[in-house]
């Protein structure tokens, strides 16, 4: 299995370039710690928490439609539910999902899937 970095999107309305061009599909890569401390430095930050997620959307949205680079003023010119859907397509991919293991029941051996939670395990067995 293969380790996936980049996920493809299609906007729910797609931005409207500056000749008229509508751009829906794209494509968001994982973010990397540096996307998300670099722009805490950002005067942009320090004078609006908000405008983090728009500066955080520059950095990991490689490719929207025909356009290549994406910048801060392209983020900014987004319709809000495209904005919304980004961010959640963001939070999406980047949460860790806790890892599974294969049990069973002991009684009827029924076959499921558990979350490991290696936190809990290691302060358990301390």
């Amino acid at each position: 299995m293969a380790f996936q970095t980049e996920y493809e999107f299609e906007l729910p309305r797609g931005y409207v370039d500056e000749h008229g061009n509508l751009h829906r599909r794209g494509v968001m890569r994982l973010a990397t710690a540096a996307d998300e401390i670099l722009p805490m430095k950002d005067p942009r930050v320090q004078s609006n928490p908000s405008y983090l997620t728009v500066i955080l959307m520059a950095r990991v949205v490689t490719k929207l439609g025909d356009l290549r680079h994406i910048d801060t003023r392209l983020v900014e010119k987004l319709f809000t539910a495209d904005l919304a859907y980004l961010q959640n397509l963001y939070r999406q991919i980047n949460d860790l999902e806790a890892p599974k293991a294969a049990a069973a029941c002991p009684k009827c051996d029924h076959e499921f899937e558990v979350a490991v939670d290696f936190l809990s395990l290691t302060e358990a067995l301390s």
